[in-house]
This record gives structure tokens, sequence and C-alpha cells, in this order.
């Protein structure tokens, strides 16, 4: 290990070179954002379980609309819609990283190689994306739903250690710009990726055959653009911490190389491996505990129980929304594909400009007023989708309307989420791992309950519209998804109102982009 890997914090801090490398890696990850999670995977996986467009006739605007209709998905003798089982396969993700993220966040304090942890889920992720080539037709969408579940385990994975370094690297009044800055060198890094795919998709494919084909080439791109770029902040970013040299045994799990070893002066290698699982075992019982002792302490302050518990029920909203939107478009709307990618491509560009205005803002009126306004305008959208219908002649121009307030305050929001975390926190304490895996299990937490929510809306949507009209309330029909995205704004307003009751003092001379 080189010095300058263990080097302390105070000498790490506000370097100009490892801030950089740390905001890199959102222009390498945030491709998987926008690729796979936005647009295109959702829009490749709604074609692959489309059987095939009906015209239906609407009488109240005197034209024919297309209206597809979808492959259902057999699970245990049971049939389900395939953007149900989209999002439940986001629950089940999500439920993975929330049950590793404790134990890999005390793994990476025991050992110091916070950063190693940070390499595989990254490389993880990445490799995920290109498997997502293989995913061809109905015949093999489970293996389509596997890699998409392994890609998000490893970006979510990743962000649990990414986060956790802004305080390591940064002081205070620094802190919100450069978490902004990580944000916009996300949505750039990751535009100009969907821009090329777009070139591929839209210009370069020769029928619908070679669309697809060229598709699934925009997965092999996002998973090499992913591990390219992210070598440059694991050539620049410290470990951080006190790497221990020599541990009670050699770690089997961790290490392939022991594996061949026969480890004679310890006992052997069954010997070494029953350590091993003891080892691991012991750090999985200590790290929720941990979880729950960092938990309770933090929930003792004040402002730091408002922030989180405002900070989850706003989160249910936030991330099933960004999860969801494309499906919604699609599938709710029936949005053409050049269509869909075009305004969700223009969301992330102005999420940039939403970034960049939050954090100026923030300057001017503080941090709780900022998020305060961000929740309200995400409340707005929740509810403007709602009363979206494709069988008024101007959906489409309504569905821009929503997606132009989204893209508003996405980047915004989930900028001054971080930063605001960060700055409550105890400064230059060394359990910022711990704190962060806090604030990224809550947010996990959130998105199950909002994905299972939103599913389970779209799937059970029948027996709903049974259950209010038995109390004389009329659900439009066919409408799970609309009904899954008005829902969402309950949870934003309980976050509303929690996040009222922080008190942050006004921090004067603060970066800002």
């Amino acid at each position: 290990m080189s010095e300058k890997e263990i080097q302390p914090t105070q000498n790490i801090k506000n370097n100009p070179k490892i801030m950089k490398a740390w905001a890199v890696y959102d222009w390498a990850n945030s491709v998987y954002s926008l690729v796979i999670t936005s647009t295109i995977f959702p829009i490749y996986y709604s074609i692959i379980t489309t059987a095939y467009e009906k015209k239906e006739f609407v009488q109240e605007s005197g034209r024919w609309i297309d209206v597809p209709v979808r492959h259902m998905i057999h699970i245990l003798g049971k049939e389900y819609q395939p953007d149900a089982v989209y999002g439940y396969s986001l629950t089940i993700s999500f439920l993975i990283v929330v049950l590793l993220s404790p134990f890999l966040s005390s793994l990476a304090d025991t050992i110091g190689n916070k950063k190693s942890f940070l390499q595989f889920f990254c490389y993880l992720g990445a490799t995920s994306c290109m498997g997502l080539a293989m995913f061809t037709g109905m015949h093999n969408v489970f293996l389509g739903l596997l890699f998409s579940i392994t890609a998000s385990v490893g970006f979510w994975g990743s962000l649990v250690f990414y986060n956790s370094f802004l305080p390591d690297i940064a002081t205070r009044d620094k802190q919100d710009a450069l978490s902004a800055k990580g944000y916009v060198y996300g949505y750039i890094g990751s535009v100009v990726l969907v821009v090329l795919c777009l070139v591929l998709i839209m210009v370069l494919a020769k029928g619908e055959e070679q669309k697809l084909i060229f598709t699934r080439i925009t997965f092999l791109l996002t998973g090499a653009w992913w591990f390219g770029f992210s070598q440059y902040t694991f050539k620049h970013l410290p470990q951080f911490g006190d790497v221990k040299e020599k541990l009670p045994k050699d770690l089997v799990l961790l290490n392939y190389k022991n594996i061949f070893k026969k480890h004679e002066e310890q006992g052997g290698f069954f010997e070494v491996l029953k350590d091993n699982i003891s080892f691991y075992k012991d750090i999985a019982k200590e790290s929720f505990r941990e979880l729950f002792r960092v938990g309770k302490g933090l929930f003792k302050d004040r402002n730091l129980k408002f922030f989180l518990s405002s900070f989850f029920f706003y989160s249910v909203g936030m991330q099933t929304i960004f999860l969801m939107a494309t499906l919604f478009g699609k599938s709710e709307i029936n949005l053409a594909q050049d269509k869909l990618i075009g305004t969700l491509l223009i969301i992330q560009i102005e999420a940039i400009i939403g970034a960049v205005i939050f954090s100026r803002l923030s300057k001017r009126v503080g941090n709780k007023n900022v998020i305060s306004i961000a929740v309200i305008l995400w409340i707005v959208a929740c509810i403007w989708a709602f009363f979206l219908n494709k069988e008024n002649p101007t959906v489409e121009y309504q569905f821009y309307g929503v997606a132009a307030v989204v893209g508003l305050v996405m980047g915004g929001l989930q900028a001054m989420s971080r930063s605001t975390y960060s700055k409550l926190l105890p400064e230059d304490s060394m359990e910022n791992t711990t704190f962060f895996s806090f604030y990224d299990v809550l947010e996990k937490l959130a998105i199950i309950v909002g994905t299972f929510v939103f599913a389970l809306f779209i799937d059970k949507y029948d027996a709903l519209i049974n259950i209010f009209a038995k109390i004389n309330i009329v659900l439009p029909s066919a409408s799970g998804m609309r009904f899954a995205a008005f829902s969402m704004a309950i949870f934003f307003f309980i976050g509303l109102i929690l996040i009222r009751f922080l008190n942050v003092p006004k921090r004067q001379h603060r970066d800002t982009l």
C-alpha cells in the first residue's frame, strides 16, 4: 500500500485533483442511471414485452389511438404484468443492497479498503450492463431481469462508498459545490453517451430488427464507459483508512490467491476457511448492531432526526418516479421511442441547470427552503401525472410539462440532500462510511417501499377499483400507473412537513458552482 493511499484526512481535504477524481466517478457511473434505468433499457424492455399494438377509437376526441398489448410473464403458475415484474425486480435489487451495505461498510472500515469495495461494485455494475446485451426476447426475459438486478446492485452498492468519501475529501464549506459538481459531471457525461446511443439507434440502424441489435450494443457501450472512466477516479482517489497489513489469518474469501494455499502454518486450509467464516459472521452481526447504534445516535440529534425522516419519505417518491418514469411514458402515454428518449435527454440537461440553480439558491435561502421548494414541485408533478389521459389529444404536451418540472428539481434535490446530510454530520469523524451507509440504507428502504407500492398498484389495480367502488368512488379504468404516481405525492407531502422542522444555521462564504 503506497503512502499516498494512507495519508491522513487533513492532507487530502480540498485537494483539487482528488476532488476532481471523486466527481469524475459521477461522470463514469451516471450513464447507468440514464441509459439503463431511465431511457434505453426500459424502452427496450417495453418493446420486447409488447406482443402487438391494437387500434382503439376514442369517441370523445374522434381519433384512433395505438394501445399496446403486453406479453404476460408467468411466475410459479401466475400471470403478472411485465411493468409490475420490472418494479418488483427493482425492489429485489434494492433489498439486496440494503442487506449488503452495512456488512460491506463495516468490512471496509475493518480492513481499511473503502476504495477496493467501490471498485468491486463498479465492475459488477459495468459487466452487468454489458450482460444485458444477451437479453433478446421473451424466451430469456428472466436473464435480462437478472442482469438488471445485478447492475442495480453494482450501481447503488458503489454509491455507499462513493458518497462516504465526500466529507473525507472536502471541508463543509465546499461540500455543497462539490456534491453539485459531481451531479453536473454525471448529467453531462450521461447525456453525451445517450446522444451517441441515439445516433446508433435512430440514425445508423436500418429497420426495426437492426434497431434492436444496435440497442443491445448501447448496453455494451454503457458498461465500457462506466468501467473506462472510473479508472481515473481509482488512480487518484486515496483508500482513506488505517489499512491493516496483517489480519489474524489470510482472508481466503476476499483474496482468491489465498484459496490455492495450503495454509499449513495456520492449521490447514479448512481451519483458515472456518476462521474466515467466523470472521465474516462476526462482522455481519457487528455491522447491523453498529447500523442500529449509529441510527439511534443520529436520531438523537434533532436536526438529523427531522432531516432523515423527511429524506426517507420524499425519497420514496423521488427515486420511484425516477426509476419508473420511462415505463410510464411508454405504457401509459404510448409515447414514440424517439420522443420519449428525447424528452428524457432534455430532462438530464435541465437537471444540470437545476443542480447549479439549487446550489446557488441554497446560499441565499438555505438548504431547508431549497429542499422544500423542490419537494413542492415534485408534488405538483405527481398530481399532474395522475390527470394525464392518453385519450386527450394534448396528452403528449402535458407529459412534456410534467417532465419539465421533474427535470428542474431532480438534480437539485439529490445534490442538496447529499450535501445537507454531510454538513449535519460530526466534523472530521472516522465513522463517515458508517454514517453514509445508514443514509444509503435509508434511501434504499425508501426505494423498496416506493417500487413495491408502485408495482402493487399496477398489478392489483383492478382489485383496487372494486374496493373503491364499494364506497362509491369511481377510479379511472386501466390507469394503475397514474394512480401509483399520485400515491407518491402523499410521501412527498409527509417529507415536506418534516423538513420544515429542520433548523440549519446559514453559513457564509460557501462555495457554489
